[in-house]
């Protein structure tokens, strides 16, 4: 009975040590952690305040106008800007040594810019001669969107595909005038596929109205026949002899001015001459009544890959 006592008393004992010693082992552990540096909700971390403090740092820098490196850091040489370039600098050698044969400010007689026009072609093939004139209207209003054509005296060097949408009587005539394909079913059938063999397709006034389905595949590459460019016309084998001899369109765009390819550089000064002069005479007899003063700004000519050349409208 003696050693039962003594040893429930000795387990008494151990149990109300052990209960006294947990406490404290808790105790420290939590202090362990309170030495850790924690965010808690509602409050911020010292990461967050650092960089609280350099932004705010940065700003005062910023308003006192501080620019000066921080920490002893060296600043950043600035970067070389190279010096901007002329246009004429930009171009290409052979286009510089052509530009040396123009005067600077200069402006030319028509024929003499003309010649010009063709020794200062850089390229390696026959290129278009072409006029530019500014004129004095405003294309926002009907009777100043001038529009037309002109047969030139010389041709203008290229080789035209006519198509001729025509009825079976005028088949023959047409071929006989010239036309690479004429006739009603072979035209539509071409249509039909998109085949557009042709760079200008002339049409009788009564077969119009079957080219309306197609006005979306003409239309866009400047082919749909109107009757302002001479190609609707109810006599198809003189639109066809004018269009093999040389007949051009013109328009006025946008910036109210004209743009028109006249002959080739292969052709002689005389030729180029002669075309020019005839496309001037009939954009100068389209001029509209509402226009007043002159009909012209200023011209220049120039070649497919040359320099432009001003012309001297006052002897024209």
């Amino acid at each position: 009975m003696t050693t039962k006592k003594t040893t429930e008393v000795e387990e008494k004992e151990i149990v109300a040590q052990e209960a006294t010693e947990k406490p404290k082992e808790v105790e420290v552990k939590e202090d362990v952690k309170a030495k850790k540096p924690t965010a808690k909700i509602g409050k911020r971390s010292e990461k967050s305040i650092k960089e609280a403090e350099k932004k705010a740092e940065k700003e005062e820098r910023k308003a006192k106008g501080d620019t000066s490196p921080k920490d002893g850091k060296a600043a950043s040489p600035a970067k070389k800007q190279n010096p901007t370039r002329s246009r004429l600098e930009r171009r290409g050698k052979n286009y510089r040594k052509a530009s040396e044969l123009l005067e600077k400010g200069k402006a030319y007689n028509l024929k003499e810019a003309l010649e010009l026009a063709a020794k200062t072609s850089v390229g390696k093939f026959d290129g278009t001669i072409e006029v530019h004139v500014n004129l004095n209207v405003d294309p926002r209003q009907a009777d100043q969107n001038l529009r037309g054509t002109v047969v030139l005296p010389n041709g203008n060097g290229k080789t035209v595909r006519v198509a001729a949408f025509v009825g079976a009587d005028q088949v023959a005539a047409c071929k006989k005038a010239g036309t690479d394909i004429a006739g009603e079913e072979e035209i539509l059938d071409l249509l039909g596929k998109q085949k557009l063999d042709f760079d200008v397709l002339i049409s009788t006034p009564q077969l119009m109205a079957k080219l309306g389905k197609f006005a979306r595949v003409l239309g866009p590459r400047g082919l749909m026949p109107n009757p302002k460019s001479g190609t609707v016309s109810a006599n198809p084998v003189k639109a066809i002899t004018e269009a093999k001899a040389g007949k051009i369109e013109y328009r006025v765009d946008k910036q109210s001015i004209v743009h028109v390819g006249i002959g080739k550089k292969s052709f002689s000064a005389d030729k180029l001459y002669e075309n020019a002069k005839a496309f001037l005479n009939t954009l100068n007899a389209s001029k509209p009544a509402s226009v007043k003063g002159a009909l012209t700004k200023n011209i220049s000519v120039s070649s497919s890959m040359g320099p432009g050349i001003k012309v001297d409208g006052s002897q024209l």
